[in-house]
C-alpha cells in the first residue's frame, strides 16, 4: 500500500494507461514479430496472471478520493457510516447495501476497495480462460484495454462488477443453473444489468444476427425523428428505479459535457457492431454464442441509441460497451479467417487501446 501514498493523485490514473500502452506495444510487437502464442502453456498462465495481479493490486489500493476517481468518495461516506454503526434505513440498493454494511464489519474502507477490485478484475480474467484456455491472455489484455475500464472499476464500482457478473455468467455455456445464479448476483449489485439480461433472454427465443443488426439501425432514425419521446415512455414504465431519473431529471444537464444525440459515442458503437457484420456475414462465422453475444450487444446498445439525449447517456451506453472487447476480438481465437491473422490481430489491437489512449488524453 506505500506506492498509493507515493504515487501522487493527479498521475495514478496517466500511470495506469501509459503503463498500459508499454504492454500493448509489447504485444503488437510480439504479435507482428512471432504470432500470438508464448513458448508454453505455463509461460501464458504465469503471464496472465500477473497481469491479474497487478490490475487488482493498483486499481484495489488506489487512494480514496472524489475527485480523482467519482463515486468513490460517496463510496466511502456510506462504508464509514455503516463502520460507525448507522442501520440501513434506505431500502434501495438494498443487498448492495447489506454488503456494504457486512464488510464494515469485518475491514477497513480501503479493503473494501480492494475486495472491489478483484470483484470487478477477476470475473473477467476467469471468464477469458473459460473461453480461451491457456491462450486467454491477450483477450483479457483487451478487456483491461476497453475505454471504459477504468472508469467502471474505479467510479461506477457497483455498475463494473455487475457487469463482470454478466460476462462470466455468459461464459458459462454448458452449466445454465450456474449462469442464471451469477446473472441473479449481477443483478442485485446493480439493478441496471437487467437491459442486457433482458437482452439474453430474448435471444434464447430468438437469434437470428441479421434481424438484430436491422433492429440496430432502425433505433437510429427512431431516436432522431422521436427525440425525447423514448426518454419520457422508458421512465413512465419505472424501469431500473431510480436511474431512470437520469433519462428525464434537468439537474444532472449541467454534471455532464455533452448532451443531444450523440454521434461521436454512435460512431464508437458501431466499431463493434461492424465487426460483428464483418465476421458474422462477410467471414461466415457461424458460432451459436459468437451470434448470441452480438445480439445482445446490439440489443443493449439500440436501448442507448433511444434514450441518447438523456443526462449520464454514458451510463447507459456502458451496458453494451463493456461487451465491446468481446465482440470485436472473441473471433479471433476462435477460427483463422486471415492469411497473416497474427498481424491483422496485432493492428486491430493497437487500433482498440489506440482509441482509449487518445480519449483518455
Amino acid at each position: 500500500m506505500m506506492y498509493s501514498a507515493i504515487i501522487p493523485l493527479p498521475h495514478y490514473t496517466p500511470i495506469f494507461y501509459n503503463v498500459l500502452l508499454g504492454i500493448i506495444l509489447f504485444a503488437f510487437l510480439k504479435l507482428m514479430v512471432k504470432g500470438y502464442t508464448l513458448n508454453t502453456s505455463s509461460a501464458k498462465e504465469n503471464i496472465s496472471f500477473l497481469l491479474l495481479i497487478a490490475v487488482v493490486l493498483y486499481m484495489g489500493l488506489r487512494p480514496i478520493s472524489g475527485y480523482y476517481f467519482g463515486d468513490m468518495s460517496i463510496y466511502n461516506k456510506y462504508f464509514n457510516e455503516f463502520a460507525n454503526g448507522v442501520e440501513i434505513t434506505n431500502y434501495k440498493d438494498y443487498s448492495w447495501r447489506l454488503f456494504m454494511k457486512f464488510c464494515s464489519g469485518i475491514m477497513s474502507a480501503k479493503q473494501f476497495f480492494l475486495l472491489c477490485a478483484i470483484l470487478y478484475v477477476v470475473p473477467l480474467y476467469y471468464a477469458s480462460k473459460k473461453w480461451f484456455g491457456s491462450n486467454s491472455y491477450l483477450f483479457f489484455l483487451m478487456l483491461i484495454a476497453s475505454f471504459s475500464f477504468w472508469a467502471y472499476g474505479t467510479n461506477g464500482i457497483r455498475n463494473g462488477i455487475a457487469t463482470s457478473f454478466f460476462i462470466l455468467g455468459l461464459s458459462y455455456t454448458k452449466k445454465k443453473s450456474v449462469k442464471y445464479v451469477i446473472f441473479l448476483l449481477a443483478y442485485l449489485v446493480h439493478g441496471s444489468i437487467l437491459i442486457p439480461i433482458a437482452a439474453f433472454v430474448l435471444t434464447l427465443f430468438y437469434n437470428n444476427p441479421r434481424h438484430y443488426m436491422l433492429g440496430w439501425l432502425l433505433a437510429i432514425p427512431l431516436s432522431l425523428v422521436l427525440g425525447g419521446f423514448w426518454e419520457n415512455l422508458f421512465a413512465s414504465f419505472g424501469f431500473g428505479g431510480d436511474r431512470l431519473s437520469y433519462l428525464t431529471d434537468d439537474r444532472f444537464v449541467d454534471q455532464f459535457a455533452k448532451i443531444g444525440f450523440r454521434w461521436d459515442f454512435l460512431i464508437y458503437s458501431a466499431a463493434a457492431v461492424f465487426a460483428g457484420y464483418y465476421f458474422i456475414f462477410k467471414k461466415n462465422f457461424n458460432d451459436k454464442l459468437y451470434h448470441q453475444l452480438f445480439n445482445i450487444y446490439v440489443t443493449a446498445n439500440a436501448f442507448w441509441i433511444l434514450v441518447i439525449r438523456s443526462s449520464f447517456s454514458n451510463r447507459f451506453a456502458y451496458l453494451s460497451w463493456f461487451l465491446m472487447a468481446v465482440i470485436i476480438f472473441y473471433p479471433f481465437f476462435k477460427k483463422q479467417f486471415f492469411k497473416q491473422q497474427q498481424k491483422v490481430l496485432a493492428y486491430t489491437v493497437l487500433v482498440y487501446y489506440g482509441f482509449t489512449y487518445f480519449m483518455t488524453f
